[in-house]
């Protein structure tokens, strides 16, 4: 398995079935902080619903459809990020990302993001990165935008979550835009 340093103390790894119970601890962890705006903590509440979630990303990886990757800090699973969908066939995909408290502060999501877009728009030939991220979730917006996307609108209340409707902003970067931006760096 591969693994890519984020840092001194950070990895990037793919997120495996086999892991099913390191990833259920993290989610433990991070149940409330992660739950505050996506549904991954709620769908991930036993070793069953863990691995089934993990097998369904293997699956995903093995069609080229998505793909998941933990981010561990001090040799502990602390997030992730992952590609939600993706179709080269359409040069399309959506990232997305969680994090637990103790990752929190540390720019671990932006570089795993960057290193994940890298990939994409260099290896896959996706054109189009999406991030869809709840309108009150500042953090996660804060990441779409030191990733250079652009936020292209809002779907107002497109996202039923715990009883209630919420907006969801859609941000992007275009291969050309990521291209310019890695060269500048």
């Amino acid at each position: 398995m591969f693994a890519i340093r984020l840092g001194d103390d950070a990895q990037l790894r793919p997120l495996e079935p086999w892991q099913a119970e390191e990833f259920l601890a993290h989610m433990d962890r991070g149940r409330e902080h992660i739950g505050r705006f996506i549904a991954l903590a709620d769908v991930n509440t036993d070793l069953d619903s863990a691995r089934a979630f993990l097998r369904a990303y293997a699956e995903k990886a093995a069609s080229d459809t998505g793909r998941i990757y933990g981010i561990w800090a001090d040799g502990t699973l602390v997030g992730g990020v992952l590609f939600r969908t993706m179709d080269v066939n359409l040069g399309t995909a959506e990232a997305g990302c969680w994090l637990e408290p103790a990752g929190v502060g540390r720019g671990l999501v932006t570089r795993a993001a960057r290193v994940i877009i890298d990939w994409a728009v260099g290896e896959r030939g996706i054109h189009r990165v999406e991030w869809l991220v709840a309108a009150g979730n500042e953090a996660s917006i804060n990441v779409a935008r030191r990733l250079g996307m652009t936020r292209d609108g809002v779907l107002r209340e497109s996202y039923p979550y715990r009883g209630k409707r919420h907006d969801m902003e859609v941000w992007s970067v275009l291969a050309p835009e990521w291209q310019a931006a890695r060269k500048a760096d």
